[in-house]
């Protein structure tokens, strides 16, 4: 994890344009991929570009033949 960006919940927040409260109850709950230090929520870009990847993979599934 050298030399890798880490992002804090307003970053994330910014990042995908919800709000802070949203992005806390996400990683609490295991949606997002997050790891505490010392008790605060942070984020490994790399994860967070690699979990956006998913969501857009697994929207176009839901969304069927049209």
């Amino acid at each position: 994890m050298q030399n890798e960006e880490v992002f804090k919940i307003k970053d994330v927040a910014a990042l995908l344009k919800v709000g802070e409260k949203t992005v806390y109850s996400m990683a609490q709950s295991g949606e997002l991929p997050a790891f505490k230090v010392r008790g605060q929520w942070r984020f490994s870009k790399k994860d967070i570009d690699e979990w956006i990847e998913q969501q857009k993979t697994s929207s176009q599934d839901l969304g069927g033949d049209e």
